[in-house]
């Protein structure tokens, strides 16, 4: 039988990797070539597999229903959380359907707000965003990052906030760091890497970060070098500046992994660092200081987080806030007190301590959900927040400490009856018997026959914490009778430390299985059945959907790996994937080949096997989870499928990992998945 795909050549490339017994082990690569994203065989083999996609989402009866649906849902004013610098306030803004949100300043948190940046006139197609906005304290300088075509490298500039006029000077090959000023407006320090040999700059790895400052007014070659580690290639640095400008904080990183070394020298100095922290034992972020004293953050001999007050002078720790239930999601320093914001059960509580670690009060929240922004000053009483569930867009408030309540700054209009719909939380037991939270969004009076269409959500990894959050996409999915489940997987923060090892190295696999015991859970009480229920998950969610699909390919109907990390024998070579190892493991550590051998998912595909319809997504120009993960996972996958659900990769053109796409291609690939999943999972169900 002909096959409906285009052809995938497979070559007879092997590596040899050795596992725990010494063993050589050979595993083939036959789709090796797939690597290079450049080359006329992968460029034909793209626009062929699009071709073919293409030609069958064009056949989905509900497409044009949900790409109209979304275009209305997602046209309403998006007004950021505010933040604040000298006597000015500023935000990003959308007034809709804007491909980028637009920089505002105003003179008020209220406004009028002006235009100070707007990315929709750097590129004819959107694809220029903001990656990255840093203002003077006295907020008349705004330091700028770009990233064009959905790339990780950020080109720096800096524009005057009075006159909107740019400097001349730009800052390329910066990557993985902000902007931090002078206390005096003068320069800022910020993150570089050699430009990338030719051809590389998509695939090339990502070592040597130095830490460089910047003098305005002057160009690049003239920045001054702070430090640069090249006998320690995979470390970086992010620099902080304390509120009083007595300091230079550097927080030391290494990969992916929370732990983190922390250095202090006076501002005034270009003498040695003071090595506070000098080995990778936990995680050290700076929250203010006081004096002689740091305020810090950290999980030593704490997995759920303690504040601790860090003298410079006598060495002394003291602990603020000793850990406590929940884990210490975030600190803030404010004048005389702490606020402190708190994970529980997956959604935020937020309370006010004083300087000395005591209790004043709780702020109360709007409901049940996430903060989506949280701006403070250490000497400036007013805080502004925002707020999101995942019924409710993402609103900035204004918040007069120490005894003022939430005042909202906006009230975002929506085509959408919120009031039909509920939120709850159920738990699964997974494998080994631990309990594993889930959200479950759909509407009031839901039927639990198990035919509901349904898709489980999840990521379990890097500490990473989903908590409630407000996506237009998921509104149309709701209101044709869909049903949405978001899982709290070990890897993932939401517990604290212990939580996010439980699921990194050889024990990766209990995150997988705790997808599965959701998965179970939802079929067990009704909520769906597994030929109405689909996964999705991006990045490392994308290597989850690709191991439960390949582990349990009978418990799901449909399933969406986007920009997924697949091929775990090889991620380490591309780009920033190194800086994965600590979750992961690598390969060539023989006590962790079997382990990723164990569940890679390209290496875990059978031929013969029936999987679910499978709809892959991947952007041509991702620098950070390189395409060849999805490309050599797809064309595997279409060889070895037995059934007749289709198996399809969707390869945007000028997109990378996620960050800074347009608005008008994120409608589109919205459009695309939910169709794709309506027509798979079934619906639409009646009111």
């Amino acid at each position: 039988m002909t096959s409906p795909y285009p052809e995938s050549p497979r070559g007879d490339h092997a590596d040899v990797y050795t596992d725990a017994q010494g063993a050589e082990v050979r595993v083939p690569d036959p789709y090796r070539w797939l690597e290079d994203p450049d080359s006329p065989q992968t460029r034909a083999w793209v626009e062929a597999q699009n071709r073919v996609t293409q030609a069958h989402l064009d056949t989905l009866p509900a497409r044009a229903a949900y790409l109209e649906r979304l275009t209305a849902l997602w046209d309403f004013p998006r007004e950021g959380t505010p933040w604040k610098r000298g006597a000015r306030y500023f935000r990003q803004h959308n007034p809709g359907l804007l491909n980028q949100p637009v920089l505002q300043v105003a003179e008020s948190p209220r406004g009028p707000w002006r235009t100070l940046l707007d990315p929709n006139a750097l590129s004819t197609d959107g694809t220029v965003a903001l990656a990255g906005a840093s203002l003077s304290e006295d907020g008349t300088r705004l330091a700028y990052g770009t990233q064009a075509g959905g790339s990780d490298w950020v080109t720096w500039q800096v524009r005057e906030v009075e006159g909107g006029e740019d400097h001349p000077e730009r800052l390329e090959w910066s990557k993985f760091g902000g902007a931090e000023w002078l206390p005096d407006g003068s320069g800022f320090y910020y993150s570089a890497y050699d430009a990338p040999v030719e051809g590389e700059a998509l695939t090339g790895a990502n070592r040597n970060q130095r830490l460089m400052f910047h003098r305005v007014g002057t160009p690049q070659p003239e920045d001054t070098l702070i430090v640069a580690r090249p006998d320690e290639p995979d470390w970086g640095f992010s620099p902080r500046v304390t509120h009083d400008g007595r300091y230079l904080v550097l927080h030391v990183w290494k990969g992916t992994s929370p732990k983190n070394l922390l250095w202090v020298r006076p501002l005034s100095s270009d003498g040695p660092w003071t090595e506070l922290v000098p080995d990778f034992r936990g995680s050290f972020d700076l929250i203010g200081s006081e004096g002689d004293a740091l305020l810090v953050r950290t999980d030593e001999d704490a997995p759920r987080g303690k504040v601790i007050a860090w003298n410079l002078g006598t060495g002394e720790r003291r602990d603020l806030i000793p850990e406590g239930a929940h884990k210490l999601d975030y600190v803030a320093a404010v004048p005389d007190g702490l606020l402190v914001v708190t994970l529980e059960d997956a959604t935020h509580r937020v309370r006010l301590h004083g300087r000395d670690g005591t209790l004043q009060r709780e702020v109360t929240l709007p409901g049940l959900g996430s903060l989506s922004g949280l701006e403070t000053r250490e000497d400036d009483p007013e805080v502004f927040l925002g707020f999101t569930s995942f019924l409710t867009p993402a609103t900035p408030y204004r918040l007069l400490l120490p005894d003022g309540d939430l005042e909202p700054l906006a009230d975002p209009p929506l085509t959408f009856d919120a009031s039909a719909y509920e939120v709850t939380q159920e738990f699964a037991t997974s494998r080994d018997g631990t309990r594993v939270p889930m959200f479950i969004v759909a509407r009031k009076g839901l039927v639990r026959g198990g035919q509901n269409p349904t898709l489980l959500y999840g990521y379990g990894g890097f500490n990473i914490s989903l908590t409630p959050a407000f996506s237009p996409s998921r509104l149309s999915w709701l209101e044709r009778g869909g049903v949405y489940v978001q899982a709290n997987l070990r890897g993932g923060g939401e517990y604290g430390e212990e939580w996010h090892q439980a699921g990194t190295l050889e024990r990766k696999q209990n995150v997988f299985d705790d997808f599965i015991a959701c998965a179970e859970h939802l079929i067990a009480t009704g909520v769906a059945s597994p030929a109405h229920l689909g996964i999705q998950g991006g990045s490392n969610g994308g290597l989850l959907v690709g191991a439960c699909m390949t582990q349990r390919p009978d418990l799901f109907a449909a399933a969406i790996p986007q920009v997924g990390v697949l091929d775990m024998l090889r991620y380490q070579h591309f780009t920033i994937g190194w800086a994965w190892a600590s979750d992961y493991g690598r390969a060539d550590d023989p006590e962790m080949f079997s382990t990723l051998h164990a569940y890679s998912p390209l290496h875990n595909l059978r031929e013969g096997t029936a999987y679910p319809a499978t709809l892959i997504t991947t952007g041509d120009h991702d620098d950070r989870v390189v395409p060849a993960h999805s490309f050599k996972f797809g064309a595997e996958l279409q060889r070895c499928q037995s059934g007749d659900a289709p198996t399809l990769l969707r390869i945007q053109t000028r997109a990378g990992h996620g960050a800074g796409k347009p608005t008008a291609l994120v409608i589109e690939e919205a459009a695309d998945v939910w169709a794709f999943l309506e027509q798979v999972l079934g619906g639409p169900r009646p009111a």
